[in-house]
């Protein structure tokens, strides 16, 4: 099992409202993938400009293909990344 948490904060309190639509829609197509057992976009009450992404997958594989996916080559990588600063973090589940 993959667990991925990614932190994101948009830089420009502009970009927000598009960063919302692209991580709901990234959201969507990446809970559809095979291999993705948990895929949730969570946008903080406290500061609108950071994201948490909550991710779990049945293995590497899963994780590889999600990253040549529609949802990763066509919406993250090109139209989210640039708009953010990301700060990965690879997790073991606890307990």
């Amino acid at each position: 099992m993959i667990y991925s948490n990614v932190l994101l904060t948009v830089r420009e309190a502009s970009d927000i409202g598009s960063v919302v639509e692209l991580l709901a829609e990234q959201g969507r197509l990446s809970r559809e993938e095979p291999g993705c057992l948990r895929f949730e976009v969570y946008h903080s009450q406290t500061d609108s400009r950071l994201f948490l992404l909550i991710e779990r997958w049945e293995d590497q594989k899963a994780l590889d293909d999600h990253r040549r996916a529609v949802a990763y080559r066509e919406i993250y990588q090109p139209r989210v990344l640039p708009l953010v600063d990301r700060v990965p973090h690879p997790s073991d589940l606890i307990g």
